[in-house]
Parts: structure tokens; sequence; C-alpha cells
């Protein structure tokens, strides 16, 4: 009797580590975020600025950049830019294995009721937010009013 329980409970633990492995809230299916590229141009005139940056996601599991906030601005949404025109979004796809690009002339974020204008050389703050993972806060340069980096 006691062998009969010890193999069942062997048996009973490697089918269960076994289940686990295939679970889809394991680690392999996370989200593992992280960004890159980030700037702003300085903005010019109005009191509006935009906010360009790259979300990577290494993880086997996709997420959502549902907001940004930042001390900047009360009023800040997420762009996309369709057929040459802006529209908000709710929220943008952070693919599984992927990457979000935010780039002039796409989908950006938008600063409205700037608090105060960042001038070339000044860093804004941000901190993005995510369906699924925590909030990561990011730097944003900011950079001449017609900088546009090269892709590679």
């Amino acid at each position: 009797m006691n062998r009969r329980s010890t193999v069942a409970s062997v048996i009973a633990l490697t089918a269960s580590l076994a289940l686990a492995g295939c679970s889809s809230d394991g680690l392999s299916g996370s989200p593992e975020l992280k960004v890159s590229g980030a700037f702003m141009p300085q903005p010019v005139g109005a009191d509006m600025a935009a906010g360009f940056l790259t979300v990577q996601n290494t993880g086997g599991g996709a997420d959502k950049l549902t907001s940004v906030t930042s001390d900047i601005s009360d009023d800040i949404t997420i762009h996309e830019s369709k057929d040459q025109k802006m529209q908000k979004v709710k929220a943008f796809d952070v693919p599984a294995d992927g990457e979000l690009d935010l780039e002039r002339g796409g989908n950006h974020i938008m600063f409205m009721k700037l608090k105060q204008k960042p001038k070339q050389g000044e860093k804004v703050t941000v901190e993005l937010r995510f369906e699924k993972s925590d909030p990561i806060k990011v730097e944003l340069p900011v950079k001449e009013p017609t900088y546009n980096p090269e892709k590679h």
C-alpha cells in the first residue's frame, strides 16, 4: 500500500507540473515591455505637443497601451493617423514578440493644453499605462521642432 501511494503521488505531481508548463498564464505568455527611441519635438506656437517612442514586447503575450499621464498636461491622448487625418483611440496593441511604433506621420501621443512649453534639451517625464503590464515611466528628451530619427 505504501509503495502504491508513493507511485500515485509521483504520477500526480508529474502531471500537475506538466499542466503548469502548458498554462497560458505562465511567464512565456506574459508581455515583457521596454521602451526605446522616445522624444518630443519642441512645441512651436500652440500649447500642444506630440510624443513619439517605440514599445518593444519580447514576451509571448500581447498587451495594449491604454493611456499616458504626465505633469506637463492634464489632457493627454493617444492618436492614430489614417488617410492624413488624426483621430483619438482608446488603446494601441502591443503585439507579442513585436513592437508598437509611435512615430511622426503615424500613431503618436498628443499633449494638449500644456502647463509649460518644454524647450530643446529638457526632458518630459511620462507614464505609459497598459492593460496587463505595470506602468512604465519614460523620459522624452525635447528635440528641435523638425527632429525625425532614421529607422534602422
